[in-house]
């Protein structure tokens, strides 16, 4: 299984940036897709996630309301609309996969079992 991010780039603050995330493998929609981020000095951390079903996402309290992750199982892809983009949204965004878990793990990265290679976000004040 392979994930590949793109879509990062530099933006001013309130500007917004979609990322997507494609994936190998046939069994796309049997999975969950997380994405999370690590800022510099920091440690990696949950952002959104939504289920294999499509029918639950749920979002780190700092970016709801202005994330929206979505998926296209047809395309294997998960999607990440941010909008009202701030400079402490600077960061780099992991896609993540893994076969369908317990509710309770989903915003936890020990539960996925794939990573993408990261996208760059830079978010200027």
């Amino acid at each position: 299984v392979q994930l590949q991010a793109s879509g990062g780039g530099l933006v001013q603050a309130g500007g917004s940036l979609r990322l997507s995330c494609a994936a190998s493998g046939r069994t796309f929609r049997d999975w969950d897709m997380g994405w999370f981020r690590q800022a510099p000095g920091k440690e990696r951390e949950f952002a959104a996630t939504m289920r294999y079903s499509g029918g639950t996402t749920i979002y780190a309290d700092s970016v709801k309301g202005r994330f929206t992750i979505s998926r296209d199982n047809a395309k294997n892809t998960v999607y990440l609309q941010m909008n009202s983009l701030k400079p402490d949204d600077t960061a780099v965004y992991y896609c993540a996969a893994t076969p369908r878990v317990a509710y309770s793990g989903l915003a936890s990265p020990s539960s996925y079992k794939y990573w993408g290679q990261g996208t760059l976000v830079t978010v200027s004040s």
